[in-house]
């Protein structure tokens, strides 16, 4: 018998935009989950019409927003994983987050807007980087989790963007 694929998308820190690339991006997810930095709550209501959404809340969130959890535990197909912003640890890196999250098997993060993936006894720390408003002159990224037989790889993808450039002007 042959156990199908569970896709799960990942995305962080939108701050209020959620790009038209990403819809496309994550075609085909299961379920979206957001590192938080969400913005405005019609950003997960536009995520949503891709999969359901399930987001936690990130040090821009205004506190108290019922559609945002402070950390998502849960275990699907046997593998453990912990979605969190991040700002919690301190200095976010992944060996800080294996330290605060020790039995879960995949941690994704947010926070510093840097997309990462992290493989080490057999564990993966994940930021799907930022997928909102273009900063610190990064690429714009999202990223899928993939889940078989309680096994777990991921992918980043980057939103392949045209940012404007300024014409020069004469004077």
């Amino acid at each position: 018998m042959t156990q199908s694929t569970t896709i799960i998308g990942l995305i962080s820190d939108t701050h209020g935009l959620v790009r038209p690339e990403v819809f496309q991006a994550l075609q085909g997810v299961s379920q979206i989950f957001h590192a938080g930095d969400v913005g405005p709550a019609d950003v997960l209501t536009e995520l949503a019409t891709i999969a359901p959404v399930r987001a936690v809340w990130g040090n821009t969130d205004a506190p108290g927003r019922h559609d945002l959890v402070e950390r998502i535990e849960e275990v699907i197909d046997g593998v453990r994983i912990v979605v969190t912003h991040g700002h919690e640890v301190g200095s976010t890196t992944p060996p800080r987050l294996v330290s605060a999250y020790p039995t879960a098997q995949v941690i994704v993060y947010g926070h510093t807007h840097r997309q990462l993936i992290t493989k080490a006894a057999r564990r993966i720390v994940i930021n799907p980087g930022a997928a909102g408003p273009r900063r610190f002159d990064l690429q714009p990224s999202v990223a899928k989790l993939y889940i078989r037989n309680g096994q777990a790889d991921v992918e980043l993808i980057p939103l392949l963007v045209e940012e404007p450039t300024e014409e020069p002007t004469e004077e």
